[in-house]
This record gives C-alpha cells, structure tokens and sequence, in this order.
C-alpha cells in the first residue's frame, strides 16, 4: 500500500468514531461488513481479476486505476473491490450511494474534487454505488470532469451496463465483471469467519456440521453478504450464554432459516437471461433443460402468464407446420394457466413445456414472413397482378382485372400454374420447410434470429 498523508475517508473498514486507521473490533457491525476483505489474500472468488498476474490488481498496486464499471451480482465484492483500490491510493476516496444521495450532494463532491485538484494536486476517486439509479441525463453529469481527470469514477452497478450506463461513460471507464461466488470460495469464508477471534464468530464456540455448512453454502447462493448474514444468525441462536461448545446442525439450520428465495430481478437482465435459456432448451428439444429454467422462473416469481405466453409464440416461431397441434397445446396451456392460477397451473406449464420440447421444429414460417417484409419495406407498393384483382364493375373488367384468373376448383386435381407475386419478384422463394429426413430432400438450414 503507498503511504498517504491524507486525512482518513470514511471507510467500510475503520470505526468511523476513530481517526486512526484499523480493522473495526468485534463488537461493531453485522458480520457481514466487519469481515470485508482487507487485503488481496482475503479477497475470494474474484481470481480472474485479482490474481497476482492479472492487469487489474497490477493496476491497483501502482495506483494507476483508470475509471471502472463493477458489474456483478449482489454480493461478489463491488463495494469491497472499490476500498481495497481506495487503500492502495494516495487519492482522496469519496463514497456515494445513488440511492440514499442525490444530485445536489453529488455536485457538491465533484466541485471538492476539482478545488482539491487545483489547490493540493491531490486526485479524488468517486465511488458511486448503485450507479444504473442515475438516468441518463444526470450520469452525463460525469463526463467533463471524468474527461479531464478532475475524478476517477467507480460504478457500482448489479444491472447490465449496455442497457444502463450511458454510451459515453462506457467509452471513458473499464467494464470489471465480478461473478457469483463458487462453492469452495463460500466454503473458504464459511471456516475463516468461524475461527476468526476478532472480526468473525470464533468467539462464540460454534462449530458447523459439515451438513450444515453444505446448506450455508447453498443458501448464499454466490453472495458472500448473504451468506455471512445467515451465518451470524445462525450461529448466534444456537450459541449458549455459558459459551460452551455447541454444534450447528442442518436441521437447526432449516429450522433458523426456513426457505430462501432464488435470486431473480423480474425487470432486470435475470429476467431476460432464464426466459432465453427456457426458451432455447424448448428449441434445442431439451426438455430436461427447459423444465429446469421453468422451475427456476416459477421459484423467482416470474408470472405464469408471461411463460405461456411464450409458449403459444414458440408454438409458431419453432415448431410451426412441423406440427400443426403445437399452436393449439400452447393456447389451451394459456388458457389453463389463467382458469386455474398457481400453484396447480405449474403443471399445466411443465405439460406444454415437455410437449413442445418434444415436437418437431420448423421455423421456415417465421423465416418467410421475416423475407417478405424485407422485400416489402425496401421494394414499396408493388403492384397486384392484374390476373389476380377482383374485377368488381365493368370498368376494372374493361381494363383487365381479373382477366387469365384460373380457378383453382375448377381442375379435377384442384391444382393451377399461375403467379401470384409482383412481376419484379417472380420465382421468389419465402416459405421453403424442412423435409422429412426420409425423403431425399437436402434439408436448408436457417439462421437462429429473434424477432
């Protein structure tokens, strides 16, 4: 770490009742905030950042940070991240959340930060929790002083930053994506905040069954605050008075924490990344696959509404005349689910979801409406035959509606030879399906687009 002669920002890490940097004591804080990493060996489940090789943490240490985007899941370390660059700098560290602080107090830091730059030299790091909450019209706020270096910005942001940072402060910042926490990093935090005497639960005189900690480890999900939140609760209401020794068992830890919800944002990327892994295991024929993100909607919340919806599109878009039955499955499933409400249309959705995972899949409608409409918009108002308009008075007979028309019913095989496209796109070819594999056919092959 560089010296600093700085006064102390407020810190995640200090007491802030005291001037004097150091680790906070025991008795201050949720676990969750006290056990903050505060070095890179304590720093878990970030290795593809963090590691000792790795540009980021060689950016950090030379304190040459450039402005960032840390993107990442509840829990994997955004806030941490942003202090351990803090501690690793001789700039002035100014936290901010955008949710609890608005854009008076924002103007405020920024206009420190440019008089602290001119008067001492001395750089500022903006960090800004929660930064998809500015729209886009306050995030332009940062662009001049981002772009003279008056501060370095650090967003925060659970959110996917190509839909919720505006285009110009991603071209000035580096995108850092933190993921969830695997298993053996919860596990890691799991043994250290038990044996920890000082910031952790060692004091407590708790042990944890294996069991037990296979459940924490589930129950975190991936998210380290989460975890350490279930932990202390746990820990605290099996730990006895007398401080003896005392085990933390699995059905205890049932009993403590009942059930937790899976993680899912019905307005967020979560929403739309479950609904395509749905709706590509239905394409793929994985019904195994498909039923797995069915339940993983329906565990979140996601409206029963909206995933039969979808159904009864992809009944047309992928299977089409591949099997025609598909469109009216899908429809009585929607129907079915808005008659019959949760819990029980959770079957009605896992019927309609194998059933369609299982038909045969066309999607050579979809890709022949998608051709005609190309042709449609960049070609105009070709007009209709003349063979083919319906000669409705004398006049439009006069001058050739309706004249070569050959009456389809009128063949003993019900079968004609005539156009029915614009002169110009004669022969165009838009609806051309996949043959069985049983007839010597070559099959085309279509590109996967969405709609």
């Amino acid at each position: 770490m560089i010296p600093s002669n700085n006064p102390p920002q407020p810190d995640l890490f200090r007491d802030s009742s005291n001037t004097q940097a150091g680790p906070i004591s025991f008795s201050v804080g949720p676990l969750a905030e006290r056990f903050r990493p505060q070095t890179f060996s304590e720093f878990l489940g970030q290795e593809h950042l963090l590691s000792k090789n790795q540009a980021l943490r060689q950016a950090i240490e030379s304190d040459q940070v450039p402005s960032l985007i840390l993107w990442g899941p509840p829990g994997s370390g955004k806030t941490t991240l942003a202090h351990l660059i803090a501690r690793h700098s001789e700039a002035a560290f100014v936290p901010f959340s955008a949710v609890v602080s608005g854009v008076p107090e924002l103007r405020t830091i920024i206009k420190e930060a440019v008089q602290r730059r001119r008067m001492t030299g001395q750089h500022t790091i903006l960090f800004v929790d929660e930064i998809h909450r500015f729209n886009k019209a306050q995030q332009d706020a940062f662009l001049p002083y981002v772009e003279r270096g008056d501060i370095t910005l650090i967003g925060a942001t659970t959110q996917n930053p190509s839909f919720e940072i505006i285009a110009p402060l991603l071209s000035r910042s580096m995108v850092v994506e933190l993921h969830s926490l695997n298993e053996e990093a919860m596990g890691t935090i799991i043994d250290r905040a038990m044996t920890d005497q000082e910031r952790g639960l060692g004091k407590f005189n708790v042990t944890v069954t294996s069991e037990a900690r296979t459940g924490l480890i589930h129950y975190g999900n991936g998210d380290a605050r989460s975890l350490l939140s279930a932990l202390e609760y746990a820990v605290r209401q099996v730990a006895a008075k007398d401080k003896s020794p005392r085990a933390l068992d699995q059905q205890q830890l049932k009993h403590i924490l009942q059930k937790k919800s899976l993680r899912y944002d019905k307005d967020g990327e979560e929403h739309y990344n479950l609904i395509s892994g749905y709706i590509k295991s239905m394409r793929d024929s994985d019904a195994d696959g498909a039923l797995y993100w069915l339940a993983r909607m329906l565990e979140g919340g996601e409206d029963p509404k909206f995933i039969a919806r979808r159904m009864v599109i992809f009944a047309s878009e992928d299977v089409s005349n591949a099997e025609p039955m598909a469109i009216m499955v899908a429809t009585a499933i929607f129907q079915a689910v808005v008659q019959v409400g949760l819990p029980e249309a959770q079957i009605n959705l896992a019927h309609g979801t194998t059933y369609l995972a299982s038909c045969p899949k066309s999607n050579a409608s979809y890709v022949g409406l998608k051709e005609a409409l190309a042709d449609a918009k960049q070609l105009g108002n070709l007009p209709v035959p003349l063979h083919l308009r319906n000669a409705v008075t004398s006049l439009m007979k006069d001058v050739g509606y309706g004249k070569g028309y050959r009456y389809v019913h009128d063949d003993p095989e019900a079968q004609v030879e005539q156009s029915h496209l614009p002169p110009s796109l004669e022969g165009r070819r838009y609806y051309r399906p996949k043959m069985d594999k049983s007839k010597k056919v070559e099959e085309e092959d279509y590109a996967d687009e969405e709609w």
